[in-house]
């Protein structure tokens, strides 16, 4: 059988409250990453500055732009082409009165693919986005890059195994998921760190799919309307092979370049002997469209 390997990367960095410092960092670790070797590079969610969702500020609103002419994507384009490689790049969308928490698949001749919108929006203490953006409106969706079928979704979605079996159905061969997540302001005891990764370690293993995720590092301090608040994100970008082993990972405090090659070919062969697509009952899984799980 001839292989048809691809190699994917996760980029980890700290983010300051400057927007060109942060896209100047994304594309230092862009070029590191393909000069490593890699073909698609997953940069963490909405890097262009700090994570503003620990506040509900109206004029964290300037930080949104419509995608049309965002000269975030536009650089990331023109670097894409130059370099050959994939690039998801996650932005604070304006969509004339909506707001999203988006990303566009930039391919490896610079051409935009399409957009995804987050469709679950989180509500808590320190990750207030209920206030910023609307649900996504796209569905999951599969974007056909140079390289692979990729399927894209970001940071509270990755909680969701509907979300990850979806994009899997739909013919994905590597998931990736950018990401802001760390400690919890109302409550320093509690650390998600480890469930986060073992959740998406079993996206990885039941679909018996690729999967990469980037998260940010360092302390962000916003202020708030009750003062100030901290988040420290824990980073711990990793990779993770199709039975949900772990092949690569960074640390809580560095910045990384991770890089896996993976030989898509091969892993379609084990998911389809594997049988769990084969033996599937969608005609049991209506309570799945249900809220209270009466059908």
């Amino acid at each position: 059988m001839e292989s048809r390997e691809v190699s994917v990367s996760s980029l980890q960095f700290a983010c300051s409250d400057r927007a060109d410092e942060n896209v100047a960092t994304a594309e230092r670790l862009v070029r590191e990453a393909h000069s490593r070797g890699a073909n698609i590079i997953l940069i963490q969610e909405l890097f262009e500055g700090y994570y503003f969702c620990q506040a509900q500020r109206e004029d964290f609103f300037l930080c949104s732009k419509p995608r049309e002419g965002h000269p975030t994507i536009q650089r990331m384009k023109e670097l894409a082409k130059e370099l050959g490689v994939v690039i998801p790049v996650s932005f604070f969308e304006e969509a004339n009165n909506a707001h999203y928490n988006s990303i566009v698949i930039i391919d490896a001749d610079g051409t935009d693919l399409g957009l995804y919108r987050k469709s679950h929006i989180p509500d808590g203490p320190g990750y207030q986005e209920k206030f910023y953006f609307n649900p996504g409106d796209t569905g999951f969706k599969v974007f056909d890059t140079k390289f692979a079928r990729i399927g894209v979704a970001i940071c509270w979605d990755q909680w969701f195994p509907e979300a990850a079996r979806a994009m899997a159905l739909m013919g994905a061969e590597v998931l990736f998921y950018p990401t802001a997540i760390g400690s919890e302001p109302q409550d320093s005891g509690l650390d998600s760190r480890e469930h986060w990764q073992r959740v998406m370690q079993g996206h990885a293993g039941a679909n018996v799919i690729p999967l990469v995720t980037s998260n940010r590092i360092g302390v962000e301090v916003v202020e708030t309307e009750h003062g100030a608040s901290k988040i420290t994100f824990y980073g711990h970008s990793f990779i993770a092979g199709p039975t949900g082993e772990i092949v690569a990972e960074a640390d809580d405090k560095n910045e990384a370049v991770l890089v896996a090659k993976f030989d898509l070919n091969q892993i379609k062969l084990k998911r389809q002997s594997w049988g769990v697509f084969r033996d599937r009952r969608p005609d049991l899984y209506k309570v799945l469209l249900t809220l209270d799980g009466k059908v």
